[in-house]
Parts: C-alpha cells; structure tokens; sequence
C-alpha cells in the first residue's frame, strides 16, 4: 500500500456535507482505507476572488491504485457530487486534489506530483500540517512555507 495525500475543498451548496460525502467515497474506494483527516477550514477564495468562501480540508489514505488509478477515481467522485469545470479556479460542489503519492515525482499533461501549487495555499498547507507534518518539498518543511503566505484568509470552521 502507497500513502497519499488528498486536498478537499467546496463553496456550493451544503459545502460541509459535500467534503463529507466525498471523504466517505474515497474511504470507500477498493484497496484504499483512510489514515487520517484533518480539521475543516473556512477560507477565502484563492485564484477567482469573487465568489463564495471555501470549505477545505485534507484526508491520508493508503492505497494500492496508481497515481492516475487514483486521479480518475477522484474526478468520478467529483462528477458524482455534481462538479462542473467551468471557470479555472471557479466556484465548485468539490475539488479532490492530490497533494502527495508517497515520495512519486511526475509531470505530465493529466497530472504533476507532488502538486505544483502546495506551497502557494495555506488552505491546502495548514489541514496537510495536521495530518503529515513531516513533508519535507523543495527542501523545506511545509511550516517554514506557510509562513511566506500567513497573510491568505483562513479560520478553522465551526458548525
């Protein structure tokens, strides 16, 4: 079994039932289970500013499905739960990103990873913190890169 790293974000709809529904769908999966999940950030938007703010948070599962094995059954899950890319960086039910597939590295046209953005987002560098705070990109620990963008919009979300 691989460890890997999932983001998981929402701003339609019944967001907070969204990112649950989909955390069940990727627990669900064959040959993955679920290792850990981190807390749920409310969090403003990040690339398209004028939209709803986001609900987001990651999950660590361990799994025998190949990196592309496990993008396609992510954006089954996304298609399932009503996404629609219509707008880069628009507003969505849900967004599955893979952060990290254990230690792959690979850049092709489906698919880039480590994700090529981790260290640009405190919405996908504080929830990953909490549940692999180990992670070591481009030679440096995932803090040290959260504090060049402290400034972003991000609060732990209350129900």
């Amino acid at each position: 079994m691989t460890s890997a790293c999932i983001s998981l974000g929402s701003n339609m709809g019944e967001r907070l039932s969204n990112l649950k529904a989909a955390v069940d769908m990727v627990a669900g999966l064959e040959t993955t289970a679920l290792t850990a999940e981190s807390a749920v950030y409310e969090t403003e938007p990040w690339g398209l500013k004028d939209q709803d703010s986001f609900l987001n948070m990651c999950i660590k599962i361990e799994t025998e499905l190949s990196p592309k094995e496990l993008l396609k059954k992510l954006q089954e899950i996304e298609l399932g739960l009503g996404r629609k890319r219509l707008i880069r960086w628009g507003p969505r039910t849900i967004d599955l990103d893979i952060l990290i597939y254990d230690d792959v590295q690979m850049d092709d046209e489906e698919l880039t990873l480590p994700h090529p953005r981790i260290t640009e987002r405190a919405f996908v560098l504080m929830p990953l913190l909490e549940i692999a705070g180990d992670i070591i990109i481009n030679g440096r620990h995932l803090s040290s890169w959260l504090e060049d963008i402290s400034d972003q919009g991000i609060w732990m979300f209350k129900e």
